[in-house]
């Protein structure tokens, strides 16, 4: 099962999230009386849930008005937060998201963690959005799905804040999404807060480019407070997805220069050097000239030491990056089992792809059953054939 957020359209807010969250099913009341319960220590809130109409778009819009006591910093935020009396998974995903902002604060600023007073996120408000989307995402049962993120819209233009005009996002939202995919526009306000980037980075598992291959079973739209040009709502989408995704890149070089020795020799050293999988191509190359096509599949975080390897190996003066790719691929499991051939039994393993717990497809592990065919001096087809019939036996069994 997966979940998807979606913040390409309007960035991602507290609010925001809180009114997506509600907007799959959650009920009003029950939400307001924990938010209500964890921020009332630090000020007095009221909450209004509506359904309203942004461009268009229904959504739900989470409206809280509050009059804060004074400024409070994060150690005191948290001990507060400790004694409120609610699930202990909500409290504990809850003071991540805090700490998050805490800590992108606290180095924006150049103070110690529990030196930080927020500027936004010390506000009753926020408390409660943070708390309200926490109890509704455990509430849902969203944290037992594998949750994608796509980029994230942080907006453009300048913001005022108690320093003086800040260009968009403000530093504390930059902060909090190192590493994360995001762009900026598509209009010239701040669409991404500090406190939507905290719960956009703690509820996702993979940040994808594209949707993952899923079965759409619900929709959530939650609004923001501004009137734009474009549909002001952030979007989380409920679903079965019956394939995994992750993200690659893929590296391209041509190659007319190298023998054959030194080609395999690199398919060896690249393997080394982190990639996934490498693939020879004979080609026809500029002039007529024979070549061979390089490519190589890697994990976005390898792609620089796997590009080094390739210009080391080949000599070749450039390599062509295709940077995350999204890829489907089938949830894949090693089993052991035991074979019998001539009365000797032996242990080999079987490559199980399952979808949705289904299993498609299954074969040994060629190592394995190449060096049960050398012990045994037989063909290593009868092995393969051997361990597929042997496996075959224990699932019919189950």
């Amino acid at each position: 099962m997966a979940l998807i957020l979606d913040p390409q359209n309007a960035g991602i807010s507290g609010n925001m999230v809180l009114g997506a969250l509600i907007d799959m099913g959650v009920k009003y009341d029950e939400v307001i009386s924990v938010m209500r319960k964890c921020a009332s220590p630090i000020g007095q809130i009221d909450v209004d849930i509506n359904q309203i109409r942004k461009s268009s778009i229904r959504a739900t819009y989470v409206h809280i008005k509050c009059e804060d006591q004074e400024k409070i910093g994060y150690k005191e935020l948290i001990e507060n937060l400790d004694g409120a009396k609610i699930n202990v998974n909500v409290l504990n995903f809850a003071k991540k998201v805090f700490h998050t902002v805490a800590v992108a604060e606290s180095k924006v600023h150049g103070t110690f963690i529990d030196e930080v007073h927020f500027h936004e996120v010390g506000a009753a408000d926020a408390v409660a959005d943070i708390i309200g989307s926490a109890y509704c995402f455990f509430k849902l049962g969203f944290n037992t799905k594998k949750v994608y993120g796509l980029p994230v819209a942080l907006g453009g233009g300048r913001i005022k804040g108690m320093h003086g005009k800040l260009s968009v996002p403000a530093p504390a939202t930059l902060e909090i999404l190192k590493d994360v995919p995001v762009f900026g526009g598509p209009v010239d306000y701040e669409l991404t807060t500090p406190t939507g980037a905290a719960l956009y980075v703690n509820m996702v598992d993979e940040y994808c480019n594209f949707y993952p291959l899923m079965n759409n079973q619900n929709i959530g739209y939650g609004a923001g407070s501004m009137d734009l040009s474009i549909p002001n709502v952030f979007r989380i989408i409920d679903g079965g997805t019956s394939i995994s995704t992750d993200s690659i890149s893929i590296l391209e070089t041509n190659i007319d220069s190298v023998t054959g020795e030194v080609l395999g020799h690199s398919f060896n050293k690249l393997l080394e050097a982190g990639a996934l999988d490498v693939t020879i191509i004979p080609i026809i190359m500029k002039k007529n000239r024979p070549g061979h096509l390089l490519r190589v599949i890697s994990k976005p975080k390898d792609c620089d030491r796997v590009s080094e390897a390739i210009i080391r190996e080949t000599g070749t003066l450039g390599v062509r990056v295709l940077p995350y790719i999204h890829r489907n691929v089938v949830n894949r499991e090693i089993i052991n089992i035991k074979i019998e051939i001539g009365g000797i039994e032996k242990d080999i393993q079987i490559k199980v792809g399952t979808i949705d717990k289904e299993i498609i497809n299954y074969s040994p592990e060629y190592e394995d059953a190449k060096k049960i065919a050398n012990e045994m001096e037989i063909p290593l087809k009868d092995v393969m054939k051997k361990a597929n019939e042997s496996f075959k036996k224990l699932l019919d069994k189950y």
